[in-house]
């Protein structure tokens, strides 16, 4: 028997990379199109974009995300993921009255960069997410370090982000921004990047960038994954 995984969604591109994911990698472990039982739960972006624009509220984010998690219960899961790094910043309002434990995105990202030796990464993703401690909280607490776009490079991806990823729209000219962004970062020693957006992953992969890719929406289906089959314990804070 394996876990029941409640996903709670955020931005359906991310969400359906995760899920995605899921289901594939099981094969190899499960058998033939097989893979754990998953329930998915989206309340519409628009409704986080209330609590970020103009000024963040997590605690609002938060009773979205506790919405989400009480209907994946009585979907049955057993632990849940959010594949979305931005909303993790709500986690300490939500952990306390979950009615199931989480997989944190930030500590499984960090585990893969210590198993892969990388010493410091760069931070991608939203300017919530990159100016926000739901990363630099997780690293120094695993003694890795980070550097940060610059604020204008911040804004730019950002816009990418919400006016092109989230809507599945993937530009050239898009991709060589944010390679630029990428080749700054390594000349600051940087030996890897975090992909800190669910979306950025179907912008950019190892292929196309100057430094490894720490994809996070990959990195949490696996864990989640392992988990659902028991591979290795439920290690997250949150649990």
């Amino acid at each position: 028997m394996s876990r029941h995984i409640g996903i709670v969604g955020c931005s359906s591109e991310g969400a359906a990379l995760c899920y995605r994911t899921v289901c594939l990698e099981a094969e190899p472990w499960m058998g033939k199109h097989a893979h754990p039982e998953v329930s998915l739960h989206t309340i519409p972006l628009a409704e986080y974009m209330t609590h970020l624009s103009p000024d963040e509220n997590w605690n609002q984010v938060a009773e979205l995300m506790l919405r989400s998690a009480e209907t994946l219960k009585r979907a049955g899961a057993d632990f849940l993921i959010c594949p979305d790094n931005t909303i993790h910043q709500a986690m300490p309002s939500v952990v306390p009255r979950s009615p199931l434990p989480w997989l944190h995105i930030a500590e499984e990202v960090g585990r893969e960069a210590q198993r892969q030796g990388f010493r410091k990464l760069g931070l991608t993703g939203t300017r919530f997410l990159v100016s926000g401690p739901v990363y630099s909280e997780k690293l120094e607490q695993m003694q890795i370090g980070y550097m940060r776009p610059t604020a204008d490079q911040q804004e730019r991806v950002n816009e990418i982000i919400f006016d092109e990823l989230v809507r599945g729209q993937q530009k050239l000219d898009s991709l060589f921004y944010f390679q630029q962004v990428i080749e700054k970062l390594k000349s600051l020693g940087c030996d890897a990047v975090v992909l800190g957006c669910t979306e950025l992953p179907l912008l950019v992969g190892n292929t196309e960038t100057p430094l490894p890719t720490l994809d996070s929406t990959r990195i949490l289906a696996r864990a989640a994954l392992r988990y659902a089959l028991q591979v290795n314990p439920l290690r997250s804070s949150y649990s």
